[in-house]
């Protein structure tokens, strides 16, 4: 979401990553390429799939169930019950060995948690 007085360039590289490839052979010659970020977030999660990571949704922005945390700060926040051996035996998240996802989360300058 972007907010009112957000420049068109700023637009533009929230939406979009673009990379110049250079060739060895060749300083002149150059490529661009563009990767949409869903295209740099799905080459991500796939490339871990595909090496038995299961995938595991976001979770929401706002925690649920977890009175500690007012919004999510990083990625492996909803992994929290994993590492402090609270994960309910037999859940999914419980089984969980290798995950993936891509966490959307809020930063947030200053102490934040």
């Amino acid at each position: 979401m972007m907010t009112r007085g957000t420049s068109a360039t700023t637009r533009r590289l929230a939406t979009t990553t673009t990379t110049t490839l250079r060739s060895s052979t060749d300083e002149s010659s150059t490529t661009e390429l563009e990767w949409p970020t869903t295209k740099i977030r799905q080459t991500f999660i796939n490339y871990f799939s595909d090496r038995a990571h299961k995938f595991v949704p976001s979770s929401p922005s706002a925690p649920l169930n977890d009175p500690t945390l007012l919004f999510a700060n990083a990625g492996m926040n909803q992994f929290k019950p994993i590492f402090l051996g609270r994960a309910a035996p037999g859940t999914e998240l419980a089984t969980l060995t290798r995950a993936v996802n891509s966490q959307k989360c809020i930063r947030a300058g200053g102490k934040h948690n």
